[in-house]
């Protein structure tokens, strides 16, 4: 007898939307380093962000701390599209958020205008 719902083999459907951002960063690597912590009220689905905090070795992550209005952007997001990482890569630096399926990947509006800010912030520094 066939299993009705056989497991998945091989390659799983998962998706991550990565925003690079052309910034040679040498031996700064540090500075370019940072990912939200998010400080949520409630549980499982009903999870919301109340505030959000970067933390970072560096002085990336103090300018994003400083922008109140990014900040403000980000804790209206759910908890996966708030949770954000940007790190530096080879000749750039990357902003990433989480993996989605493919039912549910996507990039609003407004998660492209806080990328776009914090591409400002990277921009800057």
């Amino acid at each position: 007898m066939q299993d009705p719902n056989p497991l998945p083999w091989g390659a799983l459907d998962r998706y991550q939307a990565h925003f690079i951002v052309r910034k040679d960063v040498g031996a700064n690597v540090g500075n370019y380093v940072a990912k939200t912590k998010l400080t949520t009220k409630g549980h499982f689905a009903s999870k919301t962000v109340q505030k959000v905090q970067w933390n970072g070795p560096g002085s990336l992550a103090s300018k994003l701390n400083e922008d109140s209005e990014l900040n403000d952007m980000i804790a209206k997001q759910s908890v996966k599209d708030a949770t954000i990482y940007v790190e530096p890569t080879e000749g750039a630096v990357r902003i990433r958020s989480k993996w989605d399926n493919h039912l549910s990947f996507g990039i609003t509006k407004e998660l492209f205008e806080i990328y776009d800010k914090i591409a400002g912030h990277i921009k800057s520094v």
